[in-house]
């Protein structure tokens, strides 16, 4: 009988074996599909992460290049406006220095005509046509 018994015991601890190899093979593969998950799931997770900034650097580099571009259109306009805003302004002084110094001249003119410091028929007639012309200029001049 002791025999059986022995028997019997190793038979149970084979089976004890057995059983404990199978949960630590059921165990090794459930954590091998826990880490091939977790991985997957990583990786899935990067690859967003990488799109997402690449877009957001996309997004960015556009809206600094059209407001790179916009600024500059806006100073070529500025330019622009001031270069024709000069250009208006120089005509304008060139043509009241022109007036203020016709305006003079025919004052002198016409103060040395009074005076009597004119001495031919000649400059009487200059002055009097410049008069007339100052006097004009006068006139019409906008202010």
């Amino acid at each position: 009988m002791m025999g059986n018994v022995g028997e019997k015991a190793q038979v149970a601890k084979e089976k004890v074996q057995q059983t404990a190899q199978a949960a630590k093979e059921k165990t090794g593969q459930t954590a091998q599909a826990a880490k091939e998950k977790t991985q997957e799931t990583a990786q899935a997770v990067k690859d967003k992460t990488q799109q997402t900034a690449q877009a957001t650097k996309d997004k960015t580099q556009d809206t600094t290049g059209q407001a790179r571009d916009k600024g500059y259109e806006m100073g070529q306009a500025t330019k622009e406006t001031a270069q024709s805003g000069k250009d208006n302004s120089a005509g304008f002084l060139q043509q009241t220095g022109e007036k203020v110094k016709g305006m003079a001249q025919g004052a002198t003119e016409a103060v040395k005509n009074t005076l009597g410091m004119t001495n031919d028929e000649e400059d009487k007639e200059h002055v009097t046509t410049t008069t007339r012309t100052t006097r004009r200029n006068v006139v019409d001049w906008d202010y």
